[in-house]
Order: structure tokens, then C-alpha cells, then sequence
């Protein structure tokens, strides 16, 4: 009697295509996806602009002897709030959305590698982001006094914050979103987004917050993304109104860094492509 035939090995399919032309054109796809979605857009871009048209309508009381205004103050918390907004909070709404619906559960059946995904994610919210943030410092230099900076090394500053800042809120909007479930997702995300605005200087000058406030404040990304973007746009007169009575770069950089790499590792241990009904 002959031995049977070797079974045959069956392989997923591969792409014949370098990963980073896949990654790019997921996230021209994913770009496409975001501007298509109208309301997406309003509320994205409308929700701060509207927010810093109204604080710097009623509120103009000068600071101490910083030669600033609360104008200013405003315009550097809602780059802080925009980058929330496109980062973490539309990121989750989206990944929840998708896994719902059933999106993620194909894709992952794809030869489409799962970093593909990510960058493309990645992609659209530095796209939206920057276009908010091209928006808020227009608006802020046309009707509240904001000067933008001559010196090259502020700009750097807000270059980097901006990168870290959008990195860790996106990667902790990808590990959240594991764990909302769809139908409470707007609560989940809304509710601890706007207590964050209130506590970490957007609406009220961060030293004036009570202590307890102000310690749990410096657990979460938002106040230190709002502190880096005071230190760009705001004069030097301004540091003794920040803790320390001074910028803290360093530790914005740590912060930040640090929840970018919590992000990460959380969301590579927890991210499901399936509801949790999907089996």
C-alpha cells in the first residue's frame, strides 16, 4: 500500500506591493472617508472654532502684568482641544463605529497588513488636525490679538508638541476604543473629554484650579498639551502663571512621550478587529 500524498500547505495570501505603498494608500482612502463624512468635518472643525468665538467674545479681563489677555489664553487651550478632538475623540468614535459595523472584521480577512491600517489612521487625523489648527491661529491672529512668534526655536517647540501630542492621543483613542462599547460610545468619549477641558487650563488659567484638580489634571495628555502650546504662543511674562513658574519642557516631553509608549503597548495587548458578539 503507497504512503498518501503529502498534504499541501496553504498560505494567506500575500501582497505583491511594498508595505509603505500600502500604507499610503490606506491613507489616502482613509483621508477620502474623513471629508466625505460632512457632518464628521462640521463637527470636527466647528466644535472649537465655536467654543474660542464664544470664551473670547464675553470673556477679555486682563492678566496681572503678562501684557496678555484671557483672548490669547483661549486660542492656545483650543489648539489643545483640536488636537483632542481629532485625535482621540473622532479616533474612537471611528474604530468603534467600524468594529460595529463589521469594517474591521473584513479588513482583517485582507492581505492588507494591520500597520497599514494604523498609519492610515494616523494619516488622517495629522491632516484634519493641522487644517483645525491653520484655522484657530487664523482666527486668533485676526480678531484676538494673538501674535504669532518670530523666533524659529518656539516654532520647533510647537512642532514637537504637536507630534507628540497627536501620536499619544491617537494611539490611547486606538486602546480605548476596545473597550466602549457601541452603544454608549458618545457618552464614554464626550463626558471625559469635557471634564479634561475644564481642568487642564483651557477655560481657566491652570493655576487658578484647586490643587486636587491640578494633580489629576497632570495624569491625563490634555493639560500638558495645552501647557506646550501656552510656552509657543504666550510671552515669557506669562511663566510665573504656569506650575513652576516656568514652561517645563522636559517634563511636557516626558508626559507625552510617556503616553504615546502606553498607547502603544495597550493597544497592541488589547485591540480586537471583532465585536464582542462576532464570537
Amino acid at each position: 500500500m503507497s504512503a498518501p500524498p503529502a498534504l499541501r500547505r496553504t498560505h494567506a495570501p500575500r501582497l505583491a506591493l511594498p508595505l509603505w505603498k500600502v500604507a499610503a494608500a490606506r491613507s489616502a482612502l482613509e483621508i477620502k472617508q474623513f471629508f466625505r463624512e460632512k457632518g464628521q468635518v462640521i463637527f470636527t472643525f466647528a466644535m472649537p472654532l465655536l467654543m474660542l468665538v464664544l470664551l473670547a467674545s464675553i470673556f477679555k479681563q486682563r492678566i496681572g502684568d503678562t501684557g496678555i489677555d484671557a483672548q490669547q489664553i483661549y486660542v492656545t487651550g483650543m489648539l489643545g482641544v483640536g488636537i483632542m478632538s481629532t485625535s482621540f475623540q473622532s479616533m474612537v468614535l471611528q474604530v468603534v463605529g467600524e468594529r460595529s459595523n463589521g469594517t474591521l472584521k473584513r479588513l482583517r480577512t485582507t492581505p492588507m497588513p494591520k500597520s497599514a491600517y494604523f498609519t492610515g489612521k494616523l494619516a488622517v487625523v495629522m491632516v484634519s488636525s493641522i487644517g483645525q489648527a491653520v484655522v484657530l491661529l487664523g482666527l486668533g491672529t485676526a480678531f484676538f490679538g494673538l501674535q504669532l512668534p518670530t523666533d524659529p526655536a518656539r516654532w520647533a517647540t510647537f512642532a514637537w508638541v504637536y507630534l507628540l501630542g497627536i501620536v499619544s492621543c491617537t494611539l490611547l483613542g486606538l486602546a480605548y476604543s476596545s473597550f466602549v462599547a457601541p452603544q454608549s460610545a458618545g457618552a464614554m468619549v464626550f463626558l471625559p473629554v469635557i471634564v479634561l477641558q475644564f481642568i487642564s487650563g483651557v477655560f481657566v488659567p491652570f493655576n487658578d484650579l484647586p490643587h486636587p484638580l491640578r494633580t489629576i489634571a497632570s495624569f491625563f495628555p490634555m493639560k500638558w498639551i495645552c501647557q506646550g502650546m501656552r510656552s509657543v504662543f504666550l510671552p515669557d511674562t506669562f511663566q510665573p502663571y504656569e506650575p513652576g513658574h516656568s514652561w517645563g519642557h522636559g517634563q511636557t516631553a516626558l508626559a507625552l512621550g510617556a503616553y504615546a509608549v502606553v498607547g502603544l503597548i495597550v493597544c497592541l495587548k488589547t485591540f480586537r478587529w471583532k465585536g464582542r458578539n462576532d464570537g
